[in-house]
């Protein structure tokens, strides 16, 4: 099968991978990219896809994604990878949100109960519409994030806890 997109490496850009691998900067799948590239090279080894898939432990499907982002996108891209353009998830509260459950974990916990629980803390900013919706989990990452879950130990000249 005639290969659609042919690696054609210029000095500069093989001297990169190059320096890549030996000094193993970067990411993992940066060093495999490089490794990639080099292998692939018409002017250089110029290997089949499935050796190369083979001997650096992917899939022939990653090495030509790898040789089609280096023709289609450029060097940097193919080996750097690209950014995401959209974040994996979106943040479900914003700044004043956070604010306000911060507060309310700082304040008095329900009757009957000794403290906020995360479900309690959630179910109560749905209660007070700060936000349309809230998990438990929201509220943890929140209160991780600002270490505000937190609740400090304050001792005393006598050492007593207070």
């Amino acid at each position: 099968m005639q290969k659609t997109y042919i690696v054609r490496l210029t000095d500069n850009e093989r001297q990169t991978c190059l320096d890549v691998i030996k000094k193993l900067k970067g990411t993992s799948q940066k060093v495999r990219r490089a490794d990639i590239l080099l292998k692939a090279d018409a002017d250089g080894p110029h290997w089949k896809d499935t050796d190369i898939a083979e001997a650096f432990l992917c899939s022939r499907q990653c090495v030509e994604n790898v040789r089609k982002r280096l023709v289609t996108e450029g060097f940097d891209i193919a080996l750097g990878g690209k950014k995401r353009e959209v974040p994996t998830s979106l943040k479900l509260l914003d700044g004043k949100q956070e604010a306000e459950l911060i507060a309310l974990r700082l304040s008095e916990p329900p009757e009957g109960r000794n403290g906020w629980t995360l479900r309690l803390l959630a179910e109560r900013i749905v209660e007070l519409e700060i936000a349309p919706k809230c998990s438990r989990m929201t509220v943890q990452r929140t209160l991780k994030k600002t270490a505000s879950g937190v609740v400090g130990i304050c001792w005393t000249e006598n050492g007593v806890q207070s």
